[in-house]
């Protein structure tokens, strides 16, 4: 996929929204199944290694899935996508974050998060 426009990228996140809520659940998942099966670890309902194994699998056939059409998964844990796209020939990356309602939010591509700025 080439550059986004803030329209596009709304419509994939729209599409995105079920993997993104599974991505959720999935990583606590593996996060508590990692944590029951290190040396002390709180035993968990969820299931032991071979839950473990398969959750984390699945996980990161998420990743992948949210990152085909050219998406920047750039967090995990807050989620963090990045749209590329372009503002009058500037580079810049179209910014969603886990909680975020919308798509509201974009940054030059060289300066990250910090940079976020509202959408014009």
């Amino acid at each position: 996929m080439g550059l986004y426009t803030p329209a596009s990228a709304r419509l994939e996140l729209v599409r995105l929204r079920p993997l993104l809520d599974e991505l959720v659940t999935v990583r606590a998942d593996t996060a508590e199944l990692a944590a029951s099966l290190t040396p002390g670890g709180e035993p968990t309902a969820l299931g032991g290694l071979p839950e473990y194994k398969a959750s984390a699998a699945r996980l990161d056939e998420l990743v992948t899935e949210v990152q085909q059409p050219g998406i920047q998964l750039k967090g995990l844990a807050p989620l963090l996508l990045d749209f590329p796209a372009d503002f009058d020939g500037v580079p810049v990356l179209l910014c969603w974050l886990e909680g975020d309602q919308d798509l509201a939010w974009f940054h030059r591509a060289d300066l990250g998060f910090a940079g976020r700025r509202p959408l014009p």
